[in-house]
Formats: structure tokens, sequence, C-alpha cells
């Protein structure tokens, strides 16, 4: 029903920046709260941020706060994760996913779609 598709990782330095883009297809995306997670090698998978469908709310993990900001375009069917500020240990695979989440949008299991993830690698 829904497919996601992220880009926009790479190789950056230590302070610099990227944007990371997540594409989707399929019906009624404007209502999906939309959320971004990461996983380092041989650590689990954490949340990140999230925004709600309407735009109006996103949320952050307290390691990003003040570095990464989340928006959407809900017109092209596109969140992003503006990451600023990147440190060594944002090195991981970001995905994103997308689901009818409540109060536990920080939780893996309240979305229901995943993208294939994008790699994200910072140099010291």
């Amino acid at each position: 029903q829904v497919q996601l598709v992220e880009s926009g990782g790479g190789l950056v330095q230590a302070g610099g920046s990227l944007r990371l883009s997540c594409a989707a297809s399929g019906h009624t995306f404007s209502y999906y709260t939309m959320g971004w997670f990461r996983q380092a090698p041989g650590k689990e998978r954490e949340f990140v941020a999230a925004i709600s469908w309407s735009a109006n709310n996103a949320y952050y993990a307290d390691s990003v706060k003040g570095r990464f900001t989340a928006s959407r375009d809900n017109a092209k069917n596109t969140v992003y994760l503006q990451m600023n500020s990147l440190k060594p240990e944002d090195t991981a695979v970001y995905y994103c996913a997308a689901g009818y989440t409540g109060s536990y949008y920080y939780t893996m299991s309240e979305y229901d779609y995943w993208g294939q993830g994008t790699q994200v690698t910072v140099s010291s």
C-alpha cells in the first residue's frame, strides 16, 4: 500500500550537513505519521525523529535535538531530515517509516511501512 525510498546519505566530515529524503508512493500518505530511525553497526535500531501527518508537530530524540530537523511536503509525497552539526556517532543506516501512530511515535512497532535505508557516514 505504501512504498518508501530513502536517499541523500553519504560521507561527510564532522560538523557538516546532509539532507535525507524519503519518497513515498501509495494512498493516504498525507495521513501517516512519518518517522526516522537509525541503526549503527552492532547496535539496536533507535528513534531519531517523527513528524505528524499535518506537519504541525515534530519530535526528536535527545541525541539529535537542536541539530536535526524533520519536515514533509505532502504535495510531493516526500519527507526530509535535515542533519546539521553531524558527529561521528551519527554514523548509521537511516530508515524512514510510515504509520498511524499514537503516543508511541518513537517505537518501531507503531510503524507499518519501512524504507530500505540509506547510509550516513560521518568522519572525524
